[in-house]
């Protein structure tokens, strides 16, 4: 598994380990922390590379399935290292590939609801084919992940490779870092440290929230189906970001005022998935509402600030 020691990776690693798998991750550290991995970091069955995807792969011994989680997934990262970015989704993909071709394994994709850009169409069903700026400033991780996937059905019908594609939306929960800028920890570390809760344009944008341990039992659904096609993995429960800033507020009995600033360029006004693909073909909803996940998210940050 490559991302291994990332948010999602770290949160895959341990259930995989508690079906009885044994688990190989690679991880550069850009993002990952070797923290993540602490519940599992002498586990028997586990091992943990630093090593830099975009790099040809070696392991020795047979492998089941080659996971590629790999990614700079926030835009405050992937922003700050656009190359590495979509060397990892272009080079980091095809090095992955190439490895799930050499042991004859199932090979899995961390794709991205970012495939849609600023979406004319809400929900956002498989089929809808985006309304993304190939030149604009979030291109390197649109673009990393949309050539990531037809890269994967190239290797699919030409080599027959078998494989899965997981369109993950929005996802939160325990492990995402303190600086990692997306709205859930932003809103959470500044409502836990007094500062103002800072809501980029008028707060009327919408996102859905998926809590990570629905998101990994949605891979496990799908690692273990024949669905090769992408497949939307969410929480379709939309939101304003003015509302979850205003949650936040309550749940930490903060003292932080909300204020508002220009909204970045090309951030998307609405995200929302529609499931019914995951829901029928996989048998997957999330079950984990909002406050519920949040109540744990904010206690972990409790914890790390």
């Amino acid at each position: 598994m490559t991302g291994g020691a990332g948010f999602i990776g770290s949160h895959l690693c341990a259930t995989l380990l508690g079906q009885g798998h044994e688990v190989l991750a690679m991880d550069t550290f850009v993002t990952g922390r070797n923290e993540n991995l602490e519940e599992i970091f002498y586990h028997d069955n586990f091992r943990l590379v630093e090593h830099d995807v975009t790099e040809f792969i070696h392991v020795s011994g047979e492998l089941d399935t080659v996971i590629h989680l790999a990614s700079l997934a926030s835009p405050r990262f992937y922003q700050r290292n656009p190359i590495k970015t979509l060397k990892v989704g272009a080079l980091g993909t095809h090095k992955t590939l190439g490895l799930a071709m050499e042991k004859d394994a199932t090979y899995f994709f961390a794709s991205t609801s970012e495939v849609y850009g600023d979406p004319e169409v809400n929900p956002q069903p498989e089929s809808y084919r985006g309304n993304v700026d190939p030149y604009g400033p979030r291109s390197c991780y649109d673009e990393s992940k949309r050539y990531g996937e037809s890269l994967i059905r190239a290797y699919r019908e030409e080599h027959g490779l078998d494989t899965r594609i997981a369109r993950i939306f929005n996802t939160y929960g325990p492990r995402m870092r303190p600086d990692d800028g997306r709205v859930i920890p932003s809103f959470v570390r500044q409502a836990l440290t007094g500062t103002d809760m800072t809501v980029y344009g008028d707060g009327t944008q919408t996102r859905s929230f998926c809590y990570v341990s629905d998101l990994i039992d949605g891979f496990i659904g799908l690692l273990d189906s024949d669905v090769q096609d992408p497949v939307n993995l969410g929480n379709p429960n939309e939101r304003t970001i003015q509302a979850l800033a205003e949650t936040v507020l309550e749940m930490t009995n903060s003292d932080s005022q909300i204020t508002y600033e220009p909204l970045p360029p090309q951030d998307p006004m609405v995200r929302k998935p529609d499931i019914t693909k995951a829901e029928t073909e996989l048998g997957w909803s999330p079950h984990v509402g909002l406050k519920n996940g949040l109540e744990t998210t904010i206690e972990y940050f409790e914890n790390v600030l």
